[in-house]
């Protein structure tokens, strides 16, 4: 009778895993498996993030035009200026651009694709999870990422194609957003179906570089084909795309239990508590008879709301650099000159390299000092002066242009990617819930779902302020950042006044030593 049970596990496997333990002639261990699960999961989201950074590279090579937009910079020569009065190149495209975004109208339909982009995605998000709990993620996440790759693809066909309806290229985007709504949830729970609490910090610190990753090499990618033709710019991402899927399909092992790698055989501690000492627990795996969190019930868990509302502005911004930051280089003048689209796709990668470091750095320091909020109202706070440093000072040289846009991408991707990881899982597993740990998928949706909104509108309003201003852009993208850390404050406050009594409790337990 064992013997058949394990050999309707072993069946269960994925192709590539039973692949691997026949050339292997023995099981993988249950830390292989946990490896297996980050590579995969990492390349999955950074799959998802490449093909949603290749827009934000082509915007510039779309729509040509170069209006006065008020700002002066002052950096390096390099090969790939163009003088600002001169006739302006843009590689692979003909005659200035294309139609229809090359119009007046051009940037403000730029910013529609990515408000309809972004709207379904975040629309999509909210039923992700609800999905992904009742099917088989690994099959789930592979419809996702093919999906994504051949509707990333086809935005690019339409340059082959010679498409010039606007219409074609808005619904490509809107249902390439409704496939990628099912990256985040799905991986997320398959990691939290193989780490538990005490490894939370720093897997998922490190693990959520692959945002910052998926957007440079997306924006390497990008910027490179477009020499050949945007519509390669698209391709090649998706068809990157649609590879990962074919190896999420083949090798990710969603629990456990799906492999045969049993907790107990392996040394996994499995959820219960001896004595006074907590043991690492399952972030997702919920315990027997647990009744599932309703959405209005994760709402009022103590810090979803202010969480959910801070990553609302967060994300506003760091999308807002996502979508628009390679075409406000390549269309703001550099000591006379302007960067081609490709060198500002690359150059541009600088935020999100500050990004990996600022997620990393944002959970490091929260773990620390165990205090989330007052580290993510620090970060958004100290993005306000680097947004305005950069707007008004990065005109002084490439170098300063650099190191300016790095810092920024600390400071703005830090809290975001502190809120999507960690603070999630914290409060999937508040307190409140009296041990019920079936509320960390709906949370994770409302907060990420929530910030998603903010993030449809930022580069929708800077598609239409951008035309007029750009340094309104940037007041509006400080505004939002004052914002975000504002709906920490009620947080914040009693996060310090817990440290406060916990210091003045330890100096009250020592005083007697001292007496003795």
């Amino acid at each position: 009778m064992g013997s058949e049970h394990l050999s309707r596990r072993s069946c269960r496997k994925p192709l590539g895993i039973r692949i691997i333990e026949n050339l292997k002639g023995s099981r993988l261990s249950f830390k292989t498996h946990q490896a297996i699960v980050l590579i995969v999961t990492f390349l999955a989201y950074a799959s998802y993030h490449a093909t949603r950074k290749t827009t934000s590279i082509v915007k510039s090579a779309l729509d040509p035009k170069s209006p006065d937009l008020g700002m002066n910079f002052v950096p390096l020569r390099l090969s790939n200026f163009t003088e600002a009065n001169g006739p302006r190149r843009f590689f692979g495209v003909s005659g200035g651009g294309w139609a229809p975004f090359n119009g007046s109208d051009g940037t403000s339909l730029l910013g529609q694709l990515d408000v309809a982009f972004l709207s379904v995605y975040s629309f999509g998000m909210y039923f992700s999870g609800h999905l992904g709990d009742r099917y088989d993620l690994r099959i789930f996440l592979t419809v996702g990422m093919l999906g994504t790759g051949v509707f990333t693809s086809l935005f690019g066909v339409g340059y082959w194609g010679n498409t010039h309806n606007f219409y074609y290229f808005l619904v490509v985007q809107m249902i390439a957003g409704l496939f990628q709504s099912t990256g985040w949830p799905s991986v997320v729970a398959v990691v939290g179906n193989w780490f538990g609490k005490s490894k939370r910090g720093l897997i998922m610190g490190v693990w959520n570089a692959h945002t910052s990753v998926g957007n440079i090499a997306g924006s390497l990618i990008a910027s490179a084909m477009l020499r050949y033709g945007w519509g390669w710019s698209f391709v090649l991402p998706g068809l990157i795309s649609a590879f990962v899927g074919l190896v999420i399909f083949l090798v990710l092992p969603v629990t456990p239990e799906s492999v045969g790698a049993d907790k107990e055989e392996d040394e996994y501690i499995l959820p219960n508590k001896s004595g006074d000492e907590e043991v690492e627990e399952p972030l997702l795996t919920p315990p027997v008879g647990d009744k599932a969190v309703g959405f209005l019930e994760a709402w009022k868990i103590p810090g979803v709301a202010p969480f959910a509302f801070c990553l609302f502005f967060a994300k506003l911004v760091a999308y807002t650099f996502l979508y628009w930051l390679p075409f406000y280089v390549s269309h703001t003048a550099i000591d006379g000159q302007y960067l081609s689209s490709e060198a500002a796709g690359t150059l541009s990668t600088l935020f999100d390299v500050g990004g990996v470091l600022g997620g990393i750095l944002a959970g490091h320091i929260s773990d620390r000092l165990d205090a989330r909020a007052i580290t993510a109202a620090s970060f958004m706070y100290c993005a306000i002066p680097a947004l305005y440093f950069y707007r008004s000072y990065g005109h002084v040289s490439l170098i300063v242009n650099a190191a300016l846009m790095f810092i920024t991408g600390l400071f703005v991707n830090g809290p975001y990617a502190l809120i999507t990881t960690a603070v999630s899982a914290d409060l999937g597993t508040h307190k409140s819930l009296n041990g019920n740990s079936r509320a960390l998928a709906t949370v994770t949706a409302i907060i990420d779902g929530t910030g998603s909104i903010g993030a449809a509108i930022g580069p929708l309003l800077t598609g239409y302020v951008s035309a007029k201003s750009w340094s309104a852009v940037f007041s509006m993208l400080m505004a939002a950042a004052l914002t975000a850390g504002l709906f920490l404050t009620r947080l914040v406050v009693a996060e310090v006044t817990a440290k406060i009594e916990e210091s003045r409790s330890n100096r009250g337990s020592q005083e007697p030593s001292h007496l003795v």
